[in-house]
Protein backbone atom coordinates (compact mmCIF):
# COMPACT_ATOMS: atom_id res chain seq x y z
CA UNK A 1 0.00 0.00 0.00
CA UNK A 2 2.85 2.41 0.80
CA UNK A 3 4.31 1.89 -2.70
CA UNK A 4 0.95 2.80 -4.21
CA UNK A 5 0.76 5.98 -2.13
CA UNK A 6 4.29 6.96 -3.13
CA UNK A 7 3.22 6.55 -6.75
CA UNK A 8 0.05 8.61 -6.14
CA UNK A 9 1.97 11.47 -4.47
CA UNK A 10 4.61 11.52 -7.22
CA UNK A 11 1.90 11.50 -9.88
CA UNK A 12 0.16 14.42 -8.16
CA UNK A 13 3.51 16.23 -7.93
CA UNK A 14 4.01 15.87 -11.68
CA UNK A 15 0.45 16.96 -12.46
CA UNK A 16 0.73 20.06 -10.24
CA UNK A 17 4.06 21.02 -11.81
CA UNK A 18 2.68 20.60 -15.33
CA UNK A 19 -0.38 22.69 -14.51
CA UNK A 20 1.89 25.37 -13.01
CA UNK A 21 4.12 25.40 -16.09
CA UNK A 22 1.10 25.73 -18.38
CA UNK A 23 -0.66 28.47 -16.40
CA UNK A 24 2.32 30.35 -14.92
CA UNK A 25 -0.09 31.82 -12.40
CA UNK A 26 1.35 30.61 -9.09
CA UNK A 27 -1.72 28.45 -8.61
CA UNK A 28 -0.57 24.88 -8.04
CA UNK A 29 3.10 25.14 -7.07
CA UNK A 30 2.10 25.12 -3.39
CA UNK A 31 0.27 21.81 -3.84
CA UNK A 32 3.29 20.40 -5.65
CA UNK A 33 5.35 21.13 -2.54
CA UNK A 34 2.69 19.45 -0.41
CA UNK A 35 2.77 16.41 -2.72
CA UNK A 36 6.56 16.24 -2.47
CA UNK A 37 6.35 16.32 1.33
CA UNK A 38 3.71 13.57 1.33
CA UNK A 39 5.81 11.50 -1.08
CA UNK A 40 8.79 11.78 1.27
CA UNK A 41 6.55 10.68 4.13
CA UNK A 42 5.37 7.69 2.05
CA UNK A 43 8.99 6.86 1.32
CA UNK A 44 9.66 6.42 5.05
CA UNK A 45 6.44 4.38 5.44
CA UNK A 46 4.44 6.98 7.36
CA UNK A 47 0.73 6.17 7.73
CA UNK A 48 -1.57 7.45 4.98
CA UNK A 49 -3.28 9.78 7.45
CA UNK A 50 0.09 11.40 8.21
CA UNK A 51 0.86 11.70 4.50
CA UNK A 52 -2.48 13.38 3.78
CA UNK A 53 -2.08 15.63 6.80
CA UNK A 54 1.37 16.72 5.69
CA UNK A 55 0.08 17.38 2.18
CA UNK A 56 -2.71 19.62 3.51
CA UNK A 57 -0.61 21.42 6.11
CA UNK A 58 2.35 22.15 3.82
CA UNK A 59 0.11 23.20 0.92
CA UNK A 60 -2.05 25.53 3.02
CA UNK A 61 0.85 27.06 4.96
CA UNK A 62 2.81 27.77 1.78
CA UNK A 63 -0.28 29.12 0.05
CA UNK A 64 -1.16 31.48 2.90
CA UNK A 65 2.30 32.72 3.80
CA UNK A 66 4.40 32.68 0.64
CA UNK A 67 1.94 33.36 -2.17
CA UNK A 68 1.46 37.07 -1.34
CA UNK A 69 5.23 37.55 -1.28
CA UNK A 70 5.72 35.63 -4.51
CA UNK A 71 2.95 37.54 -6.30
CA UNK A 72 4.45 40.85 -5.17
CA UNK A 73 7.95 39.75 -6.25
CA UNK A 74 6.88 38.47 -9.67
CA UNK A 75 4.56 41.40 -10.41
CA UNK A 76 6.86 44.25 -9.40
CA UNK A 77 7.73 45.01 -13.03
CA UNK A 78 4.06 45.09 -14.01
CA UNK A 79 2.85 48.51 -15.09
CA UNK A 80 -0.74 49.49 -14.53
CA UNK A 81 -2.75 49.95 -17.68
CA UNK A 82 -4.49 53.21 -18.44
CA UNK A 83 -7.80 51.85 -17.17
CA UNK A 84 -6.36 50.39 -13.94
CA UNK A 85 -4.73 53.72 -13.13
CA UNK A 86 -8.15 55.43 -13.10
CA UNK A 87 -9.34 53.85 -9.86
CA UNK A 88 -8.92 56.26 -6.96
CA UNK A 89 -8.53 59.36 -9.13
CA UNK A 90 -10.73 62.44 -9.14
CA UNK A 91 -12.89 63.27 -12.12
CA UNK A 92 -15.21 66.11 -13.14
CA UNK A 93 -18.70 65.40 -14.44
CA UNK A 94 -19.13 66.93 -17.92
CA UNK A 95 -22.47 65.32 -18.71
CA UNK A 96 -25.05 64.56 -16.00
CA UNK A 97 -24.75 61.02 -14.66
CA UNK A 98 -28.07 59.20 -14.47
CA UNK A 99 -27.99 55.40 -14.20
CA UNK A 100 -31.70 55.09 -14.96
CA UNK A 101 -31.27 56.80 -18.33
CA UNK A 102 -27.84 55.24 -18.87
CA UNK A 103 -26.07 58.55 -19.44
CA UNK A 104 -23.11 60.38 -18.01
CA UNK A 105 -19.55 61.40 -18.77
CA UNK A 106 -16.55 62.55 -16.79
CA UNK A 107 -13.08 63.81 -17.58
CA UNK A 108 -10.05 62.33 -15.88
CA UNK A 109 -6.64 63.70 -16.73
CA UNK A 110 -7.98 65.36 -19.87
CA UNK A 111 -9.66 62.18 -21.14
CA UNK A 112 -13.40 61.72 -21.48
CA UNK A 113 -14.99 58.55 -20.07
CA UNK A 114 -18.51 57.21 -19.83
CA UNK A 115 -19.49 57.05 -16.19
CA UNK A 116 -22.17 55.67 -13.91
CA UNK A 117 -22.91 56.33 -10.26
CA UNK A 118 -22.11 53.64 -7.72
CA UNK A 119 -25.35 54.55 -5.95
CA UNK A 120 -28.43 53.61 -7.94
CA UNK A 121 -30.95 56.41 -8.35
CA UNK A 122 -28.41 59.16 -7.63
CA UNK A 123 -28.14 61.81 -10.33
CA UNK A 124 -24.82 63.62 -10.37
CA UNK A 125 -24.93 67.09 -11.98
CA UNK A 126 -22.41 68.65 -14.36
CA UNK A 127 -19.40 70.19 -12.62
CA UNK A 128 -19.45 67.83 -9.64
CA UNK A 129 -16.09 66.43 -8.55
CA UNK A 130 -16.31 62.65 -8.18
CA UNK A 131 -13.95 59.82 -7.27
CA UNK A 132 -13.48 56.83 -9.55
CA UNK A 133 -14.14 53.75 -7.39
CA UNK A 134 -14.26 50.94 -9.96
CA UNK A 135 -14.48 50.09 -13.63
CA UNK A 136 -17.24 48.11 -15.30
CA UNK A 137 -16.40 47.36 -18.91
CA UNK A 138 -15.67 50.75 -20.47
CA UNK A 139 -17.52 52.78 -17.85
CA UNK A 140 -16.09 54.35 -14.73
CA UNK A 141 -18.13 53.82 -11.56
CA UNK A 142 -17.96 57.02 -9.54
CA UNK A 143 -19.24 58.60 -6.36
CA UNK A 144 -19.41 62.27 -5.39
CA UNK A 145 -16.55 63.75 -3.37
Amino acid sequence: MQDKMLFVWLLLLIVFIIVELVTMGLTTIWFAAGSLTAALAALVNAPIVVQAGLFLIVSVVLLLFTRPLAVRFFNKERVKTNVESMVGRQAIVISEIDNLEGIGQVTVGGQEWSARSLEEGLKIPVGTVVFVRAINGVKLLVEPK
